[in-house]
């Protein structure tokens, strides 16, 4: 074996469900204790931290490296995004590789809930703060994520744009909207199975279809068809670490060889960043191209997977990618998840991913023959990256590629940014408020030329309609202003 071969040889998670007032970096330290042995963490040599939405540090990774003994540490710390923790992963082992580092700490962690929970009793957290002294490391840029035509109609969070793809799904696919709720429900009643076995799952408590697909007082609708259960729950204290080293200094540091597991390969992608551009809302080709490339850089084919984790914010999320990998979404012998996905393992903002790649790396080395794969989206399924996985060496060195030139010659939609004139919805979703009643309705609607625009009906009333009808296909009314009314 090339004593430069990449090796995960520590994953650490953590959850905190008490009222204790800790902050991210202080559960990051715990995740990173339960990573490796004090010998180890002294030995990290690059510290790289998942963006973070709790708190506010400059340098997140300098305070961590301090606690775990490990000062002199460089650090970065990334950009915004579902996709970073595999990335992260992509990187080390090209850097572990390449000579640049010889074990690297990749973190992160929320403590959303205990942030929440303060702001509502009105209490600033006295929480480390760190002054413009402390240079900002460098780190991932963050990109766009929409484009004047989601901005103008406040298309503008996850909760509204995921259930436009989930449409979309039904669509293309000519199910009733009862069979198609039925379904996902179903899926999702599975992935919370998979979190009742996980000790790890924020909540592992595995739920029915009809707990999980009907609203209810627990289970309010948050943007139809989507209630709260089919929604990523930040509401969480979580962390994660996983740490790599080459399969030279992890034999130095006498890590046990039975716990070694090995990233064959990784790509990196990202599809048109604005929604209003993408060629179809039920495809991706960043997925598909991606995806298929780690395999086959990896030397592993769909077939051959024992574990896969695709990133689960939403349910479409994962019938995306599931189609675009040629998976099915009901085989009993190999769920899509392994630690449950975002609703009931948690979803930790950025940094969900550490997670399943923490979860995976336990299952292989349970069975050294096996092999999985991660899926990691950020944004609306606008970047992703992917890893494939084993605790058998691998046949060959590393291998990573970014595939975005082939994506870029996918092809894409116009998106008209003040449409004036009729269309056919081609998918829509409807927020509800607090009271349980339709508020808007956002559509997508395809014009005579096959362009895109995007609307909003901004009457309750008639934002109703879109619930209780099928609407697919009607003739709307776009006015310049991106207000819409059904024809």
């Amino acid at each position: 074996m090339d004593p430069r071969t990449p090796v995960l040889v520590g994953a650490g998670q953590v959850n905190q469900h008490d009222d204790a007032d800790i902050e991210p970096v202080d559960l990051i330290a715990a995740a990173a204790r339960e990573a490796a042995d004090p010998r180890v963490l002294q030995a990290v040599d690059a510290i790289r931290v998942v963006n973070l939405l709790s708190w506010h540090y400059r340098d997140p990774g300098l305070l961590l490296g301090q606690r775990i003994g490990a000062p002199e540490a460089a650090t970065r710390y990334t950009g915004v995004g579902g996709n970073t923790p595999q990335s992260l992963v992509n990187q080390a082992c090209l850097d572990i590789q390449n000579g640049r580092a010889d074990v690297v700490l990749l973190a992160g962690g929320e403590t959303w809930r205990t942030r929440m929970r303060l702001r509502a009793n009105g209490i600033k957290p006295d929480w480390t703060r760190q002054d413009d002294t402390v240079a900002v490391p460098p780190g991932g840029e963050d990109v766009p994520m929409s484009g004047p035509a989601q901005d103008r109609i406040a298309l503008d969070r996850p909760s509204f744009v995921y259930p436009l793809f989930e449409q979309a799904l039904r669509i293309a696919d000519g199910e009733t909207v009862e069979d198609h709720q039925r379904r996902i429900a179903d899926l999702w009643a599975r992935f919370s199975q998979v979190a009742a076995a996980n000790p790890h799952a924020w909540s592992p408590e595995a739920r029915s279809a009809e707990q999980i697909g009907q609203p209810s007082a627990d289970n309010r609708m948050i943007s139809w068809p989507y209630p709260k259960l089919m929604n990523s729950n930040n509401m969480v204290n979580q962390a994660a670490v996983v740490i790599l080293c080459s399969a030279e200094k992890a034999t130095y540091l006498q890590i046990p060889r039975d716990t070694w597991v090995f990233p064959y390969a990784g790509a990196d992608s990202h599809d048109t960043y604005a929604v209003a551009e993408r060629h179809e809302l039920h495809r991706s080709p960043a997925i598909r191209l991606g995806a298929h490339r780690a395999l086959e850089l990896a030397g592993v084919g769909v077939d051959d997977l024992d574990h896969i984790d695709i990133y689960s914010c939403f349910p479409s999320a994962v019938q995306v990618a599931a189609r675009e990998l040629g998976v099915p979404t009901d085989d009993p012998q190999r769920p899509l998840t392994v630690t449950g996905g975002l609703t009931f393992a948690g979803g930790p903002w950025n940094n969900y991913v550490m997670h399943s790649i923490a979860t995976m790396a336990d299952l292989l080395r349970a069975n050294p023959a096996a092999r999985g794969l991660i899926t990691a989206n950020g944004g609306y399924l606008t970047k992703h990256s992917f890893g494939v996985y084993s605790a058998t060496p691998p046949p060959a060195a590393f291998r990573w590629e970014d595939v975005q030139e082939a994506v870029d010659r996918e092809p894409t939609c116009r998106a008209l940014v003040e449409f004036d004139g009729e269309g056919t919805v081609e998918a829509w979703t409807t927020p509800f408020n607090r009271d349980g009643q339709p508020e808007k309705a956002f559509l997508t609607v395809r014009t005579s030329d096959d362009s895109r625009a995007l609307a909003v009906i901004d009457e309750p009333e008639a934002a109703a309609v879109t619930v209780r009808e099928d609407i697919a296909g009607a003739v709307v009314r776009v006015h310049a202003d991106g207000r819409a009314s059904l024809a």
